[in-house]
């Protein structure tokens, strides 16, 4: 029986951004952009999961971070389907873990696991050390290995910084600073994909631009953001990106609708 995944990422709720003078993103309409998406999801995908990849906020301050995240995750959770949240850089530059976790309605690290339907999910938790390196701490790769030798189902990976070995040359955000894109134990972590044969597919955010590595037979699926701008500069056309992923006993198909589609199939 198919099972079918609705993802959404880097909305940046917040302050209008710029980079070198030029309007990159639209965040004055996160909100409307996000409502869309809820309602997509509602009326024409009915995901089983709906995953959010992380970066909610364009961070600001801690009272006007909190407020922003609150909001954001106000409007997901008028979605239909069960909201599972992964947790983005901006997300935390001025919130904890504890901020994250009253608002995602749980409790312990920003790293977990369960199951829905025949598959299991991890979602990791990547930290970024600000203009210096992403990182996935020693004891979370430790949990991670543990947990897919405890399984036996198929896995999927969800988190917010890639994993791949993606070239960035023609990245508008991250040329010349893959430090800041990819996670620095990456290989290590794609190790222990590997060695447990159970990952099918691994997704994340954060790069603000589609696109698709395949390594030793795994998947890594990066999704636009969905404030992108892609226009040159103001007043620009947002990305207003989203992505339907639909899962079988021998298929993924994902499909990323918005301003900026894209199609990617895989056959196990």
């Amino acid at each position: 029986m198919a099972f079918t995944l609705g993802f959404v990422t880097d909305l940046h709720f917040g302050p209008v951004a710029y980079h070198d003078g030029k309007l990159r993103k639209l965040t004055h309409h996160a909100r409307a952009l996000t409502e869309g998406v809820v309602r997509a999801m509602n009326e024409e995908v009915h995901p089983d999961l709906f995953v959010n990849l992380g970066d909610d906020i364009e961070d600001e301050s801690h009272d006007a971070d909190l407020a922003r995240y609150e909001e954001c995750q106000s409007v997901l959770r008028t979605a239909k389907a069960e909201l599972v949240n992964v947790a983005g850089n901006h997300d935390t530059v001025n919130l904890a873990r504890e901020h994250l976790n009253r608002v995602w309605q749980r409790e312990g690290p920003l790293y977990y696991s369960f199951d829905r339907g025949d598959h299991h999910f991890v979602v990791l938790h990547t930290l970024e050390k600000k203009d210096a390196e992403v990182r996935i701490p020693e004891p979370q790769l430790e949990w991670l290995a543990d947990d897919l030798t405890t399984t036996k189902l198929p896995t999927v990976v969800l988190m917010h910084h890639s994993a791949s070995e993606q070239n960035l040359d023609d990245s508008f955000w991250f040329r010349g600073l893959p430090h800041l894109a990819l996670v620095k134990e990456r290989r290590e972590l794609r190790g222990i994909f590997e060695k447990s044969r159970k990952v099918r597919a691994v997704f994340n955010g954060h790069v603000h631009r589609n696109h698709l590595d395949v390594i030793e037979g795994i998947p890594y699926v990066t999704i636009q953001s969905l404030i992108e701008n892609l226009d040159e500069d103001a007043p620009g056309k947002p990305a207003a990106a989203y992505a339907v992923a639909t899962l079988d006993t021998s298929r993924i198909v994902v499909r990323v609708k918005g301003n900026d589609p894209a199609r990617y199939q895989f056959d196990y």
